[in-house]
């Protein structure tokens, strides 16, 4: 499907595949496009194994695969004169909504190894989705600047929506009870405080993560595109021109 459209490159915003076969398929992908195809990881693909396992085997695939992008470690890209990618996993950092009333219970807590099980403390769990979450943001602090400065248009790849407006599900905002999983405010702080710096400049964000599609203008100069998907079902979410 994807070799058969006529985009120049190609952008992923995880959940691509499991710990044992996200390498495999993102392989495959590229083989197949014979396309520059710049991703981030999502939660899915960390499932039965670790999240420090799965980014260096992603690290060792992308050291010898000349088209496969893996944005932490791609740092900006440029895309045309005026527009440049730049992006991070993320995470659902637990700071929105509310995490201690939260009845949700993902499977990301017994099936990825830095999470201590569905038995885990819930304070203990809290600390390492605000450690994700700050991780991402430190990223976006520190490429950023010279993006804006460099770059009239950034768009910005990630797997979790930064803000509670860009988190769809059927139709529909999620409510308290999901945000702490399906955000990362973390993220949308750090680009929050960038965009507003340089009204003169634009952002669009490319996540997903909620399983629903939908869009939000966060700040006049920033726009958020959350795209939906069905298990099993994918498909090319829509063609952006730069």
């Amino acid at each position: 499907m994807l070799a058969d459209t006529e985009a120049d490159a190609f952008a992923l915003t995880g959940d691509i595949g499991e710990a044992n076969d996200v390498a495999i398929f993102l392989n495959n992908i590229e083989q197949r496009v014979e396309r520059p195809v710049y991703f981030v990881l999502g939660n899915h693909d960390f499932y039965r194994g670790s999240i420090a396992g799965v980014r260096e085997k992603i690290r060792s695939l992308c050291s010898v695969t000349a088209n496969l992008h893996w944005m932490p470690n791609a740092g900006i890209i440029p895309l045309t004169k005026d527009t440049c990618l730049v992006g991070h996993d993320g995470w659902g950092d637990g700071r929105l909504g509310d995490y201690h009333g939260s009845d949700v219970i993902l499977n990301d807590w017994g099936l990825i190894e830095e999470f201590g099980g569905f038995h885990e403390v819930r304070d203990d769990r809290l600390a390492k989705l605000n450690a994700l979450g700050d991780e991402a943001a430190v990223h976006f602090r520190s490429v950023l600047p010279e993006a804006l400065k460099r770059f009239q248009h950034v768009v910005v790849l990630t797997h979790v929506p930064p803000f509670r407006e860009a988190c769809w599900h059927e139709g529909k905002i999620s409510d308290d009870n999901w945000l702490p999983h399906f955000t990362c405010k973390a993220v949308g702080d750090a680009l929050v405080e960038a965009m507003g710096a340089v009204p003169d400049r634009t952002m669009t964000v490319l996540c997903g993560h909620t399983h629903g599609g939908g869009e939000a203008q966060i700040l006049p100069n920033l726009r958020v595109l959350t795209g939906g998907a069905k298990y099993g079902v994918p498909v090319v979410q829509r063609v952006l021109e730069v």
